[in-house]
Order: C-alpha cells, then sequence, then structure tokens
C-alpha cells in the first residue's frame, strides 16, 4: 500500500526537477533576445538623447514602456529554447533511458513541460491583449512618443550647436554665477527667403508637452535680415523675442490605433471581402490569440525536437529553436501573402501556422515515444 505513495511522490519530485531544469536556459535565451532587441533599439534612443538633450529618467521610461512589445516576441523563443535544452541534455546524458526503465513514458514526462509552456501561453496571451497586438509597432510608437513628451533643447555652451537643420546657435561660455545673463547667437536659414541673424543678452528654453513643440524665448536683443534681391539691410530689436524650433520628426511618430474588428468587417463588406489591406489587418486581430497559442505549441514541440537534437548543447539548442521560430515567422508571412490575394480566409491564414506546427509536434511525439516507456 505504501508503493504508490511513494511512487506519486518521486513522480512529484521528478515534475519539480524537469520545471527546475527548465527555468535557467529559458530566462537566460529571455535575457539575451530582450538585450539583443533593447540594443537595435537603444542607439535610436541613444540618438535622441544626444541630440535633443532627453533626460535618463525618459529613456528609462520609454524602455519601460518598450519591454512588454519585446516580451510578447521573446517568450515564445524562450520557451521553445528552454525545452530543447532541457531534453537534449536529458537525453544526452541518458537521464530519459533511466526514466524510462522506471516506467516513466514521455507523455508523463511532458506534464511539467505543458505546465511551463501553459505559463508561457498566459504570460505572452496577458501581454498582448494589454498593450497591443504582436504584429503591430504602436508599443514602440507609443514608446517614442513619451520621448517626445520630454523633448527639450540640449544647447551647450561655448560650442555650436545645430538643434534643427540650417540653424546654428552659439551660446557664449560659462561665466558668472546662477541667474548669470547667457549672451546668445543665432544664425537662422531656415527660410532661405528670409534669412535671420540674431543677438540676445540672455535666453531660456521653451517646451509645450501639449503640442510637443520647443523654442527660445530670447531678451535684449537685435534681429539682423537682408531680404533677397533687395540691396538693403534691415535691423530691428526686441525685449523679447519667441523662436520656434521645429525639431527632427523622423525621430518619433505619433502612436496610432489599430481599426476595431467592427470597422474592418464594415469595409471588407463594402468591398465584398476583397479589400486586401482590410483583410491583413483582420488576420491581425486573430493573431492576438493565435501567437500566444504558438507559444505554448513551442514549448511542447521542444520536447521531441530536444531529444532528437540530444548532442546539440546550449548553442546548438539555441539556434534550432531560432530555426524553428523563423519558420513559423516565414508561414506568417506566406499566410498573410495568400490572405491578402484572397487565396485564404482571414481566419485560416491567422491559425494556419499554428495547425502545421500542432500536426508537426504531435508527428514527432509519436516518433520519440517509443524511446521512453509508455
Amino acid at each position: 500500500p505504501a508503493w504508490p505513495a511513494a511512487e506519486g511522490r518521486l513522480r512529484r519530485i521528478l515534475d519539480r526537477y524537469i520545471f527546475a531544469e527548465l527555468l535557467p536556459p529559458f530566462l537566460l535565451s529571455l535575457g539575451a533576445l530582450c538585450l539583443v532587441m533593447l540594443t537595435k533599439e537603444g542607439l535610436r534612443l541613444v540618438q535622441l538623447v544626444v541630440s535633443q538633450g532627453i533626460g535618463l529618467t525618459a529613456l528609462l521610461e520609454a524602455f519601460l514602456y518598450l519591454m512588454p512589445s519585446f516580451l510578447v516576441l521573446t517568450l515564445p523563443i524562450a520557451g521553445i529554447i528552454a525545452s530543447i535544452t532541457t531534453f537534449s541534455r536529458l537525453s544526452h546524458e541518458k537521464e530519459l533511458v533511466a526514466m524510462g526503465m522506471a516506467g516513466v513514458g514521455l507523455l508523463r514526462l511532458s506534464r511539467p513541460v505543458f505546465v511551463f509552456s501553459c505559463l508561457v501561453f498566459g504570460l505572452t496571451l496577458a501581454l498582448s491583449q494589454g498593450g497591443q497586438p504582436w504584429s503591430n509597432v504602436s508599443l514602440k510608437r507609443l514608446a517614442l512618443s513619451v520621448l517626445r513628451d520630454h523633448l527639450s533643447v540640449a544647447l551647450e555652451r561655448g560650442v555650436f550647436n545645430e538643434p534643427a537643420p540650417r540653424l546654428v546657435v552659439y551660446v557664449a561660455g560659462a561665466g558668472g554665477g546662477p541667474g548669470a545673463q547667457q549672451p546668445i547667437f543665432i544664425s537662422d536659414e531656415r527660410n532661405p527667403d528670409d534669412t535671420r541673424l540674431i543677438v540676445a543678452a540672455d535666453y531660456r528654453i521653451l517646451h509645450d508637452p501639449g503640442s510637443h513643440r520647443a523654442g527660445l524665448r530670447l531678451f535684449n536683443g537685435s534681429v539682423h535680415t537682408r531680404p533677397r534681391g533687395v540691396d538693403r539691410y534691415n535691423q530691428g530689436s526686441f525685449s523679447q523675442y519667441d523662436l520656434p524650433l521645429e525639431l527632427d520628426q523622423s525621430l518619433y511618430s505619433p502612436a496610432q490605433e489599430r481599426p476595431t474588428r467592427d470597422a474592418l468587417l464594415t469595409r471588407l463588406n463594402e468591398t465584398n471581402w476583397r479589400d486586401p489591406d482590410a483583410r491583413r489587418r483582420l488576420a491581425e486581430h486573430y493573431k492576438d490569440l493565435a501567437f500566444p497559442t504558438a507559444a505554448f505549441l513551442f514549448g511542447m514541440l521542444g520536447v521531441p525536437v530536444g531529444i532528437l537534437a540530444k548532442r546539440s548543447g546550449r548553442v546548438g539548442a539555441f539556434a534550432v529553436g531560432l530555426a524553428v521560430v523563423v519558420a513559423y515567422y516565414m508561414l506568417n508571412v506566406l499566410c498573410d501573402f495568400l490572405v491578402a490575394t484572397l487565396m485564404l480566409p482571414p481566419f485560416v491564414g491567422a491559425w494556419l501556422p499554428n495547425a502545421v506546427f500542432l500536426l508537426l509536434a504531435a508527428g514527432l511525439f509519436y516518433r520519440v515515444a517509443g524511446r521512453c516507456a509508455v
């Protein structure tokens, strides 16, 4: 009578053992993948820091907004890499053979992977639904719009600054204590028909987060102009003068909302379901659930793939996992093309890659099941 209870305890220990084996490669690969993606976007964000004077707080806030979009893409990859790495090692070190001889079959060994894959699926689904669909880039635009809200003009003393094309600003070198005046010289050639030289005794930086504009408020100075084609020179004095600055809009974009499912259905009904863009966007709505489901399939697929590639090691498991994800991505691209060319309905185009990988996982499970006792 004590044997069934002892067997149950041993199986629970085995579940915890496999689950614990999944965590290190999962966290390691997730961190590496996020770092790669952060590095790619970080170059663009650092450009804003250098050229526009974005503060460190705003930069960290932008990275925080970018993380959900990164995790939606990296969680499925990390899941399959973890399961491939774990079962590759168990197979290579003959632990699976020992477990099979003890009467533990492949399906039973896959139980902790099933739970692990469900957790990855739930987290991916929560991030996908709580943020934006995986195929959209609006989370990145949201992060960049946060930077835009904190945008200011960085003017370094003693050097010629160019905060906008064809606008050169020179601020006199440091002198005096806090509150001392800062003489400034500006060459404004943004309008070729009305070039200006502006000299002022002091200035302040203007920034309006509501309109996302920046500018300079100049005090006690003069404006020098020479109208094109006119042989004369104009000079005007001012006690206060506001100079607007059109900053580089190519570094950030406003967030764009995705059309709702009802709006897309209305447009498709009006065009007899022949609008390629509407069909593709409707497929994106179906992918909101299809892609997190793929995260679950990847985790389960890694079990037989890891057993078959038992000598791959961690680097090999990483490469195999990426190859599987690339194949899934290419199949998605093909299905998007078929949806846009009216050859597949949007729902079928969104879920067909999952169906293919489900059949692949089932076939590989059947192939390797004979290596373990069922």
